[in-house]
């Protein structure tokens, strides 16, 4: 009996389906809130240099588990219902994965590397038998691609087994071999490698589906912010905490999606290679985008909760978080525009200034920090506004 799925689930070619986000991956993201929820618990409660470290290790698995499968989904169709199926089924493995995040580097462990290695290895799997019939050059890529993987989960599961100054960098090198991977394009020996620039995509579907995550990112601290606040009494300052919250994240918001989406989808429609140019601007520079939003939380709930706090630990938090985010944004729009934002290259000067007098000075409390530095992104987000009406291009939503 020949290998595959009889069905043919491949998303249609050269139609509105082929770039429309479905209803199945907006539920599979809704998980994904609560993971980047428990995310921000955890850096919050972890302050320290290797609360940070496995804070990055987890931030990229969280990434990582999404981004492969939206790249999966822009391939089978989830309308129809065993694409449909597998995506809630890997939505049940995110969540458990997402429980899991607050005692990764303890009791549950095996929790988390086992419902990772689930995620990684069932969808791969699952797309090599669903294209093996219909198109096998896919299924080829996608067996190398499940090679790596399956790699890479051993290193995930053996690190869960072992103590800690072995877990970590056990799952570091795990998640360096799929860096790895995508960079070599996952060869193996006597059967090639992956090539890029065979892959035909959809342009639309890659960048509505990145934005809607950076939009669940934005939610998720919002979440924690008025969560933090109704725990508080009403005062002065948590009003105010609560305020540069809100004006922060509308700022972060309006950086992004300005125009990012549209130039995103115009910019990969255009390309001679449209994954490649999709791997570097939404696998790769996404990354540092996600963390600096989810980092911003941690930030918001350092000001509710402690506002007049001062030191190192909420220097870096406060204006790390922008600084991380506008590292994203501006790499994002040299990769896709070939140009460099002026307003977002001089936010980037302005928050280094800020952190430097926040370490020179005791001025600097964790609430007028946060001020400042939302100031900042209020500056870039009315800089990059001027910019795209003096070149001519109308906003994207």
């Amino acid at each position: 009996m020949a290998f595959g799925m009889v069905r043919d689930v491949l998303r249609p070619a050269d139609s509105e389906r082929a770039d429309r986000v479905t209803y199945v991956e907006l539920f599979f993201d809704l998980v994904f809130v609560f993971g980047l929820t428990q995310l921000s618990a955890y850096l919050y409660e972890n302050q320290t240099p290797l609360g940070a470290f496995e804070g990055i290790i987890m931030v990229c698995a969280l990434w990582w588990a999404w981004v492969s499968t939206t790249w999966v989904t822009n391939w089978l169709d989830p309308v129809k219902l065993p694409v449909r199926g597998a995506v809630i089924a890997l939505a049940f493995v995110a969540l458990v994965m997402s429980v899991s995040i607050a005692e990764a580097f303890g009791e549950r462990a095996w929790a988390f590397a086992i419902a990772y290695v689930v995620l990684q290895v069932g969808r791969t799997g699952f797309i090599v038998w669903a294209t093996a019939r219909h198109d096998r050059q896919v299924a080829r890529d996608f067996a190398l691609v499940l090679c790596w993987t399956v790699a890479g989960a051993v290193l995930w599961i053996v690190g869960a087994l072992l103590p800690l100054a072995w877990q970590l960098p056990l799952w570091a090198a795990a998640l360096a071999l799929e860096l790895l991977g995508t960079v070599l394009g996952y060869p193996i020996p006597g059967r090639g490698r992956v090539l890029l620039r065979s892959w035909d995509l959809s342009g639309p579907h890659i960048a509505e589906r990145t934005a809607l995550f950076v939009l669940i990112a934005l939610g998720e601290g919002l979440l924690v912010t008025g969560l933090a606040f109704v725990e508080k009494e009403s005062s002065a300052a948590s009003i105010a905490a609560m305020v540069t919250a809100f004006v922060a994240a509308a700022a972060t918001w309006w950086i992004y999606f300005d125009h990012g989406e549209r130039i995103g989808a115009e910019a990969i429609e255009a390309s001679d290679e449209p994954a490649k140019l999709a791997r570097t601007a939404y696998t790769w520079v996404h990354l540092p985008i996600i963390a600096g939003i989810v980092l911003m939380s941690v930030g918001d709930k350092e000001m509710l909760s402690l506002p007049d706090q001062r030191g190192l630990a909420a220097t870096i938090v406060i204006v790390g978080a922008p600084t991380l985010f506008l590292i994203g944004t501006v790499i994002f729009r040299r990769v896709l525009e070939g140009r460099w934002s002026r307003a977002q290259l001089i936010g980037l000067g302005a928050l280094a200034l800020l952190a430097g007098a926040a370490s020179a000075l005791a001025f600097f409390d964790a609430l007028s920090l946060s001020i400042t530095a939302a100031i900042v992104l209020v500056g870039v987000a009315a800089g990059e506004t001027v910019e795209r009406v003096r070149r001519g291009r109308r906003a994207g939503g």
